[in-house]
């Protein structure tokens, strides 16, 4: 009965492949590696699955790709054993394919305990190329550098970037055309409501209670079921926390202060330990302070951005444009880079991120129209640029545009919208553009 049950969720997917739209990862279709795509929840990890097979099935017969979603409710209850009964009843409805190369495609696979034991089997003994999912950072990562040391390529997956957010509603990255450059602004106030979860795009009234349900989910199954999470207040207090803090300096001790203000118990280590959980399920990011000592860095709090501004709207009303503007620049940052840093050193600079072991430098600052508000944007850059001996930094804002040429210094300020579209005459994520004078 397994089996037979195995077989029809086969022949289902085969069957029935939703088309999706491309987005900008696109994972390689013969890499001699497995494929790991990780990221938080909803971020559209099955569609990259979906379109990466449309794309297989131009190049070979559907019978040859394996699609299975261990978040079917079919599969509520399979185990390490079952990986095998699912082998046999692929091979039993196609047994010629024992001698080709066999696609499969394992969605959400973190659910099964000890699912790399099987993995790293079929890897070594099938003609097989293997792509997986999954939804959180450790658990993944820690099973591929145990189980699968040198097997695997892992690539990780945000909710839609801007660009792929104007590209989902057809809409232009046209900086030139002064009509496109009207409905670019106009879309990233509406990035700015909703966020990227590409579900929304397909939503009009029900935004709101769709970001709620995420957090929820987020809540429920990524803390509470997966970390065995018993203090259900504190989890919920902090994802609240982190959402209305975006942008911001985390300090442990200032949250166990309110905690303890408020009555509630909880200690240090336990806090320490739900922020991880945090980060595990990709909803919170930390980066620390720019320094070669690893004892400066673990002596600095670390500044926390969030997976995605949409989810903002579900947990908090407070807004402040500026933290905004700062987390979407941290995303797209992330989208590349690594190495990403806050910069202190008597002046503040919001990022430091490193492209080939070069330094780069950016602020962010929505509003510069206060002499105050462009003077310490500036001399912060500016300041940080010599110490690091730099030509070049950017400030990012809301609709301001300049070239500041200080000595022998240039800080480019681009409006927000501008830089992400990242069109030839805007300064690149990465520095390696210039702008076009």
């Amino acid at each position: 009965m397994r089996k037979e049950l195995f077989k029809k969720i086969i022949r289902d997917n085969q069957e029935y492949m939703p088309e999706r739209l491309p987005r900008e990862i696109e994972l390689p279709l013969d890499s001699s590696k497995i494929i790991s795509l990780i990221g938080s929840r909803r971020s559209g990890k099955t569609s990259v699955f979906y379109y990466t097979i449309q794309k297989l099935r131009k190049q070979l017969p559907t019978e040859n790709i394996v699609y299975v979603s261990f978040d079917d409710d079919r599969m509520y209850d399979f185990s390490l054993a079952d990986f095998q009964v699912l082998l046999d009843a692929y091979y039993e409805m196609y047994p010629s394919n024992k001698s080709e190369i066999v696609y499969f495609f394992f969605d959400e696979i973190q659910n099964i305990p000890n699912w790399e034991l099987f993995i790293r089997r079929i890897y070594d003994t099938e003609k097989c190329r293997i792509f997986l999912t999954g939804s959180s950072s450790r658990l993944l990562s820690k099973e591929i550098s145990t189980g699968l040391r040198g097997r695997t390529v892992t690539y990780t997956l945000f909710p839609l970037s801007f660009n792929e957010f104007l590209s989902f509603k057809s809409v232009k990255p046209d900086i030139y055309s002064s009509t496109q450059a009207a409905l670019i602004k106009n879309e990233l106030n509406n990035y700015i409501e909703t966020g990227g979860f590409p579900e929304l795009l397909l939503e009009n009234d029900l935004k709101e209670k769709i970001l709620r349900e995420y957090i929820d989910m987020i809540i429920y199954k990524d803390l509470i079921e997966r970390y065995n999470v018993s203090n259900l207040f504190l989890i919920k207090y902090l994802v609240k926390y982190c959402f209305t803090n975006i942008s911001t300096l985390l300090s442990i001790n200032r949250v166990y202060n309110i905690l303890t203000s408020m009555g509630k118990s909880v200690s240090k280590n336990t806090l320490y330990d739900y922020f991880g959980y945090l980060e595990d399920a990709m909803i919170l990011y930390q980066i620390p302070v720019f320094s070669d000592s690893a004892a400066v860095q673990q002596r600095n709090p670390k500044k926390m951005y969030v997976v995605d501004i949409g989810l903002k709207k579900a947990v908090s009303f407070e807004e402040d444009r500026g933290k905004i503007f700062e987390n979407i620049v941290f995303n797209q940052l992330k989208r590349s880079y690594d190495d990403i840093y806050y910069y202190k050193n008597g002046q503040e600079v919001d990022f430091v991120y490193l492209n080939k072991g070069k330094p780069h430098l950016i602020n962010v600052s929505n509003d510069i129209d206060d002499a105050e508000t462009y003077k310490r944007e500036v001399n912060g850059l500016y300041a940080a640029m010599k110490k690091l001996n730099l030509k070049e930094s950017l400030l990012i804002t809301d609709y301001q545009e300049k070239d500041e040429i200080l000595e022998n210094a240039i800080i480019h300020i681009v409006p927000l919208w501008k830089w992400l579209v990242g069109n030839d005459n805007v300064v690149f994520v990465g520095g390696e553009e210039q702008a076009q004078q």
